[in-house]
């Protein structure tokens, strides 16, 4: 499971500030550009090409030249696939209701344990729960994202997908703890809100909002949120327990998103 304080690795920042400001730039961003802005966030040049290296042979950048015959780098088609599904989790501004589960039940045969693999790995990474092998659970809302997923990955013939709702025999709650480590995502809420939440009670002590320091605040806390709507898909609140500081954290990444956001933008020139 992602740990908040790990986080900030250069990809993951990279990533972090296309979902933020690079798919809002008109044409690639310059290469030049990039290492300014991931510099503010305390990467180093070396550190952004190589990771965008990376993020090349996965597909999620493609190499163009701006206006001006600059090297850049714009988001591949399925990278903007990937940002625009996420928005829905990311910015979430209202509490989930419980609308159903979709139900995802898969058969890999066993010539192909890798694909087998990858799928769980998917599944979970996408907020899926285990109801019982080979089943895995989610609210109803993630079926869409995850049809787009698993179709991009070539895994839609081993899955079908349903939608229900729990009849027993257990109560919901208790077969929610059991599908979840709900401890777990606990601790990654507590996370996240031992870093931030000092970042945000210090803005909010403060009239002025510079762009060259919103941006770096915004991207990092921007970084570290973005995981966390996919490790918890986001259960009703009657489902979990008392006190459930997802509701916290949620609060306080809206309130640094509100604050900060905007200014950040104008740092990064969009």
């Amino acid at each position: 499971m992602i740990n908040v304080s790990d986080q900030h690795a250069p990809r993951s920042l990279i990533v972090t500030f296309y979902g933020a400001y690079g798919r809002f730039v008109p044409g690639p961003v310059p290469v030049a550009e990039l290492i300014r802005l991931l510099a503010a966030v305390g990467v180093d040049a070396p550190s952004v090409r190589s990771s965008v290296s990376r993020l090349k042979r996965r597909g999620l950048l493609v190499p163009e030249r701006t206006a001006t015959g600059a090297a850049g780098y714009a988001l591949s088609p399925d990278a903007r696939q990937l940002l625009e599904d996420g928005d829905r989790r990311v910015y979430a501004t209202t509490s989930p209701k419980d609308e159903g589960w979709v139900l995802a039940v898969f058969s890999v045969p066993e010539t192909q344990r890798q694909k087998r693999h990858l799928l769980r790995s998917r599944l979970a990474g996408l907020g899926f729960g285990t109801a019982a092998p080979g089943v895995w659970i989610a609210p109803a809302r993630l079926y869409e994202e995850t049809r787009h997923t698993l179709t991009r990955l070539d895994l839609d013939p081993y899955v079908d997908f349903f939608r229900g709702e729990h009849l027993g025999f257990a109560p919901t709650a208790q077969a929610v703890a059991r599908w979840w480590d709900l401890n777990a995502l606990a601790e990654q809420h507590e996370a996240f809100l031992d870093h931030h939440a000092p970042v945000l009670r210090r803005w909010q002590h403060r009239k002025d909002t510079p762009p060259e320091e919103a941006y770096p605040d915004y991207l990092r806390a921007l970084d570290s949120w973005r995981h966390l709507p996919y490790v918890d898909p986001g259960l009703p609140a009657e489902l979990l327990p008392e006190d459930w500081p997802g509701a916290r954290s949620s609060e306080v990444f809206r309130a640094l998103h509100e604050r900060l956001r905007d200014a950040g933008a104008a740092f990064a020139g969009v």
